[in-house]
């Protein structure tokens, strides 16, 4: 029984990290100057909250109940991306520093979960596809990131 809250408690740990990215890039959407990058962070929201849904059903299955928040931590990134927005006055690249920030920490995340021996081999398949949505979307802000650079 052990084994199965801590498999549980991690994809209980991802969905809330994914409800906080969904957050984050609706904020983002709603911040970002640029339509093409609102249209971006809006789609971005959207796969996550599939992913995020994939994810709160294995929790289910598992006989659990999905967090349906973020974290305080994600909380507290969101506000500093509004703090942020107001403050440089809704500036793309800066608002574009912040998600690919966000993008950073969710992806260590679930690398660590894919590390983690807890994980069913259910479960690991169910994050492992996640993972790789989760990787498409930080690849592609770390992309704009850096073509805005150039």
């Amino acid at each position: 029984m052990l084994e199965s809250n801590q498999n549980t408690a991690i994809l209980k740990t991802l969905t809330s990290t994914l409800n906080d990215s969904i957050n984050g890039y609706r904020d983002a959407a709603d911040n970002a100057e640029g339509s093409q990058f609102q249209q971006i962070f809006r789609d971005n929201a959207d796969e996550r909250a599939r992913v995020a849904g994939e994810l709160q059903s294995e929790v289910r299955r598992l006989g659990g109940t999905p967090d349906e928040d973020g974290t305080i931590m994600g909380k507290t990134h969101q506000a500093f991306l509004d703090l942020k927005a107001a403050v440089t006055g809704r500036d793309d690249k800066a608002i574009i520093n912040e998600v690919e920030r966000g993008e950073d920490y969710l992806k260590e995340k679930f690398e660590a979960a894919l590390d983690d021996d807890k994980l069913t081999a259910e479960s690991r398949e169910i994050v492992s596809r996640a993972y790789q949505s989760v990787r498409k979307g930080h690849d592609q802000i770390s992309q704009l990131k850096h073509g805005l650079e150039a």
